[in-house]
């Protein structure tokens, strides 16, 4: 589903356009995907929705379930790398508007499976592209969702969006790589691109495999919250709602050629993050929450921290509404409330188990 971009790696595509005027319509792809489809849904009768979607491992039907039956939504199953589904979606609607999150994302699993990346993040973006632009009804503007990765880690430089790319993994890697993709169908056709970049997104329904919904689940697993290494790390998490609103203020307001950081001044140490999950969930005294931690060892290259600007996106007049504390709280909330939510995905819960085991060395 359209969820998560960062975590949000779902291999999929969702198509809106508008039934009222079958002229206009709108393609998308999930990672924030189902949060995205779902605000579109609601918020535009008028458009029709169709989300192309693989289903993957980290996709669940149940995040598209408020949505399933309204008139103006429609799901098609297929994967973004098939160029023949996606040329017939392209020659038989007519596609207004591609947003691309379809990813592989995980980047931990990118050093172990490259090629996997490299075929969704880059020959996906490929086969997209040129449908998009091959396609009889001409697009009014693909916006292609990137990551902050792609900037390589900072200690103290500020990113902005004339920073030079300097990925560090195979994952980021493959999205800078799918990103020049992306601008050289503007620089040789000047087709209608946008490029976003956005910090750690995070909330309800992502899958385990990320690190907030990782540290929830094996703590509801009475697991202790296994942290790789001892380095420093910290990442900055913006709210799914706030990564939504950017997508939809950069569909009305941004400019077609243009690059726009969505980040957030919300930077978390990993360790405080695991400190106050384990607050939470487990609701022990501050002396107790080192029961509740693990070191395990680091992944083979690690980023510390990824400052971005994100001025150029608030002159359009975007601002991150969720805190951080209002963001967590809602997430472990869900969390709580949907223990189950991913235990009938194509990758059962017994060995979603055991992958979470395994972080622990056990």
């Amino acid at each position: 589903n359209l969820f998560w971009h960062k975590h949000q790696s779902n291999v999929g595509v969702l198509c809106v356009s508008p039934p009222l005027s079958p002229s206009l319509p709108l393609l998308i792809s999930p990672s924030s995907g189902s949060h995205l489809v779902c605000s579109l849904v609601c918020t535009h009768p008028d458009w029709r929705i169709i989300n192309l979607d693989n289903l993957d491992y980290c996709c669940s039907p149940k995040s598209l379930q408020s949505v399933e039956d309204r008139a103006n939504y429609t799901f098609i199953r297929g994967d973004v790398c098939n160029s023949r589904l996606v040329n017939h979606i392209f020659n038989t609607e007519s596609i207004d508007v591609i947003f691309h999150l379809a990813a592989r994302t995980h980047v931990e699993t990118s050093f172990e499976s490259p090629s996997s990346f490299r075929r969704v993040n880059i020959d996906g973006t490929r086969v997209l592209l040129g449908a998009a632009h091959e396609a009889r009804h001409r697009p009014q503007c693909f916006i292609y969702v990137s990551t902050d990765e792609v900037y390589g880690a900072s200690l103290d430089e500020v990113f902005d969006e004339s920073s030079p790319v300097r990925p560090s993994n195979p994952y980021s890697a493959t999205k800078a790589a799918a990103e020049y993709l992306v601008r050289s169908y503007w620089d040789k056709y000047k087709f209608p691109i946008i490029i976003t970049r956005s910090n750690n997104i995070y909330g309800p329904r992502q899958y385990t495999e990320k690190v907030i919904p990782r540290f929830l689940t094996l703590l509801q697993m009475n697991k202790k919250c296994t942290i790789q290494g001892t380095l420093p790390k910290s990442r900055h998490f913006l709210f799914v709602d706030d990564a939504v609103s950017a997508f939809l203020l950069v569909l009305e307001k941004g400019t077609v050629g243009e690059i726009y950081n969505i980040g957030t001044g919300s930077e978390i140490p990993i360790m405080q993050l695991a400190r106050e999950l384990v607050k939470m969930v487990k609701n022990v005294p501050d002396s107790e929450v080192n029961d509740w931690l693990e070191f395990v060892p680091d992944r083979p290259r690690v980023d510390l921290r990824y400052p971005i600007s994100c001025e150029k996106l608030q002159q359009l007049g975007w601002r991150a509404q969720v805190s951080w504390a209002e963001g967590i709280r809602q997430t472990v909330k869900w969390y709580q409330d949907n223990p189950d939510f991913w235990s009938d995905t194509s990758e059962d819960q017994g060995q979603i188990r055991g992958k979470l085991q395994k972080a622990t060395n056990k």
